[in-house]
């Protein structure tokens, strides 16, 4: 018996190696470092690091193990055994570690903390990988650029550039994508799923990116500037569109015929001509349209919405074009200018109908007499005075 802690033992030799855990007691030393150890079988254990010895092997695959307890754990990979079951959820788990890992889950237990900021987790390998945040550490290289990464997880997902490897595949339509992430966000084109809400105006957005451009609305904040005409704008994406007004590049080329343009988004809606498709519904009538903001636009014709308020007269419109329009009369100033003579506008509607005056141009017939007319309020006028009863 133990004159410590009073635990019996069937024999001496065992009570000497118990009596080891109170003594601190560790006569055997390895011979490849200073690491000792209190049980013989323990030392011959960690000298397998240094020698690379693994006697343990498995039946089934073939893999070798330095301990019998880790050909054990890995044999329930064949076995699809899982002894560990947690009570709280019923889960089951086929390692221990694992188990005890799962468990912090309910208890909320973050045992391992950042001594650099005091952030806690929940695993040791969470608080290695973040450790990363403060040593700056990347310790995952590419072997094609030689790009480094602070996760592994991280290389494998760039190492699909470099394959072309496209594993994540949409199960709604098909697409695929070569991270998980990008596969994430598109899937909430189909469940129409808006996680990010902004605080201000409750506008809920899709992806984050697209949240945070919208809140530099309600600050002001413009960081990104054209240098070709001062213009500021909240992103760097509007920015290199807007810029294409000054260079003219047009990098989107529609397949079936040779136009071209400069937001990927108007070619889309461009190639909806050559395809017929019109897959956006009024929800008023049934009137189809090739994109989302025709319908958007459409739809005030039933709602008798004019969100666009005119500041100085408190006139409203359907479009912001038209309020654009609208705002050049009170400033007075007329940036359409005839191709013909040097007569200016403040529309381009306005242009249009004086240019069919060079051009003779007369787009509105009547259909009871067949008389022509450049403009629609000259018809309406000559059928109220000659055909109406």
């Amino acid at each position: 018996m133990c004159s410590e802690c009073e635990k019996t033992f069937i024999s001496a030799t065992c009570l000497k190696l118990h009596e080891r855990i109170h003594t601190g007691e560790k006569p055997f030393k390895c011979s490849h470092c200073d690491k000792r150890f209190s049980q013989s079988a323990n030392l011959r254990t960690h000298e397998r690091i240094h020698t690379g010895e693994k006697l343990h092997t498995c039946d089934q695959c073939g893999k070798s193990y330095r301990q019998k307890a880790y050909l054990t754990e890995h044999m329930r990979v064949h076995t699809g055994e899982k002894p560990f079951v947690c009570d709280q959820c019923g889960k089951s788990f086929s390692q221990s570690s694992t188990f005890k890992h799962h468990k912090n889950i309910h208890t909320g237990e973050k045992p391992h903390t950042c001594n650099q900021c005091g952030k806690s987790f929940r695993l040791k390998g969470y608080l290695t990988a973040h450790m990363r945040v403060h040593t700056g550490k990347k310790p995952f290289s590419c072997d094609q650029c030689g790009k480094s990464f602070s996760h592994a997880a991280y290389l494998k997902d760039h190492m699909n550039i470099h394959t072309g490897e496209k594993l994540h595949a949409c199960d709604q339509c098909g697409k695929t994508f070569l991270w998980a992430s990008v596969l994430k966000n598109h899937l909430r084109v189909h469940t129409k799923e808006k996680p990010h809400s902004c605080n201000l105006c409750g506008k809920r957005f899709s992806q984050l990116p697209h949240l945070k451009v919208h809140q530099k609305i309600h600050t002001g904040v413009r960081d990104y500037m054209c240098f070709e005409c001062e213009k500021t704008f909240t992103s760097a994406g509007h920015l290199k569109q807007h810029q294409r007004i000054h260079t003219g590049e047009k990098p989107y080329k529609c397949s079936h015929c040779d136009k071209k343009f400069s937001h990927f988004a108007t070619l889309k809606t461009h190639e909806m001509i050559h395809s017929g498709e019109k897959p956006y519904k009024c929800s008023h009538c049934d009137k189809r349209f090739s994109s989302s903001a025709n319908v958007k636009k459409h739809e005030r014709i039933h709602t008798g919405e004019k969100p666009y308020v005119c500041d100085q007269c408190g006139k409203s419109f359907l479009q912001n074009g038209q309020l654009k329009s609208h705002m050049n009369i009170h400033t007075g100033e007329k940036p359409y200018k005839c191709s013909h003579c040097d007569k200016r506008f403040s529309m381009s509607g306005h242009l249009k109908i004086h240019e069919r005056i060079h051009t003779g141009e007369k787009p509105y017939h009547c259909t009871a007499c067949g008389k022509r007319f450049n403009n629609s309020s000259g018809l309406r006028t000559h059928t109220k005075r000659h055909h109406s009863k």
